[in-house]
């Protein structure tokens, strides 16, 4: 049986839907408690999500000279393949086992955030030997992204705000989508051994489907390690880091681990989408958050500041870009103090 909420979007995928009210009031005691919670009839087709974990395996078993070519240490936008070992997200374990593919919305070369070298938005890196690539990706993540601008007006109504609170922060969205392949745990591992290390997500919202290998573990308030078990049908959302910043610490960004320890040996893939709001929206206290005379528990920032600094936090410098290094550092001190 699952051990977090389950939130049934059935009659509230959309503004002013029957149920927006009660599934709202789900989200809040999910988003206080270990902010994380499965969806079901959340509106993402099922043949969608599967067609692209079969694009997840086509891609990530590429030959390893491609694989290369198409690094994402060659993008300034942090795009491409990411190699094994690459990062650690635990800096007390050993490097994470797992390699990567990355890429995100297209903006147009003359988008303003694209001219200016902001984190994120630039071009993506396509491997010649997949061409359905960029339309599959392009589909799945406007069908991701229609979904997580929806949970954040369910996080307004959660909160007592107007259900298009948050709307203003979606004008360019940061969007990510990785597409991630863990190979079986080694045998005779030691305990600082992990696909992915223990981490809090950077960004709002994370939807991740999985496959049927299990794996993923969150960390409750408690400070038990409980599995997220595949359920058939649903995606698992978590909170990341700006959301207790936009709430002054009322809802929490829990850590999570990786360990694929499937009995059968097989790899295990897995594909988060990463959403975070526009590169300039304002990171700070939503009303109702901070009592009256209070001093806000996290300084006020934009969501570009604090992604950079998180970059800096996770990775060595020799896995990123030249351009991706130089904005990292150039942080301001607000997202350094509070990230």
């Amino acid at each position: 049986m699952p051990q977090l909420p389950i939130l049934d979007l059935t009659d509230a995928l959309l503004p002013g839907a029957p149920r927006s009210a009660d599934v709202a009031r789900q989200f809040g005691a999910a988003a206080r408690d270990s902010g994380f919670f499965y969806v079901r009839h959340h509106g993402v087709p099922e043949a969608l999500i599967a067609q692209q974990f079969a694009l997840a395996e086509q891609l990530l078993t590429l030959p390893a000279s491609v694989r290369e070519a198409f690094s994402i240490r060659h993008s300034p936008s942090s795009r491409g393949f990411e190699a094994l070992g690459a990062q650690t997200l635990d800096a007390q374990a050993h490097p994470d086992l797992k390699e990567s593919f990355y890429c995100g919305l297209a903006y147009p070369d003359d988008h303003p955030y694209v001219r200016a070298g902001y984190q994120t938005y630039g071009h993506n890196q396509w491997p010649p030997q997949l061409p359905e690539a960029p339309a599959r990706c392009e589909a799945y993540m406007q069908a991701m992204l229609a979904l997580a601008r929806r949970l954040m007006q369910l996080m307004a109504l959660s909160l007592g705000l107007a259900e298009t609170y948050f709307d203003p922060s979606n004008g360019s969205p940061m969007v990510t989508l990785r597409m991630v392949r863990y190979p079986p745990h080694p045998d005779g591992a030691d305990e600082r051994t992990f696909g992915a290390g223990a981490h809090t997500d950077w960004g709002a919202l994370t939807l991740l489907a999985q496959d049927s290998h299990g794996g993923l573990e969150v960390c409750t308030p408690s400070g038990e390690w409980i599995e997220a078990t595949p359920l058939p049908g649903t995606l698992v959302v978590n909170l990341g880091d700006m959301i207790p910043r936009w709430t002054n610490g009322l809802y929490h960004s829990n850590p999570h681990r990786v360990r694929n320890r499937h009995s059968g040996g097989a790899a295990r893939h897995s594909i988060p989408f990463f959403y975070e709001p526009d590169y300039l929206a304002p990171i700070e206290p939503v009303p109702g958050t901070v009592a009256p005379g209070e001093t806000p528990r996290y300084s006020p920032c934009t969501a570009g500041e604090h992604l950079r600094q998180m970059y800096l936090k996770t990775y060595a410098p020799a896995a990123l870009s030249p351009a991706t290094a130089t904005a990292a550092n150039t942080s301001a001190p607000a997202a350094q103090a509070t990230a």
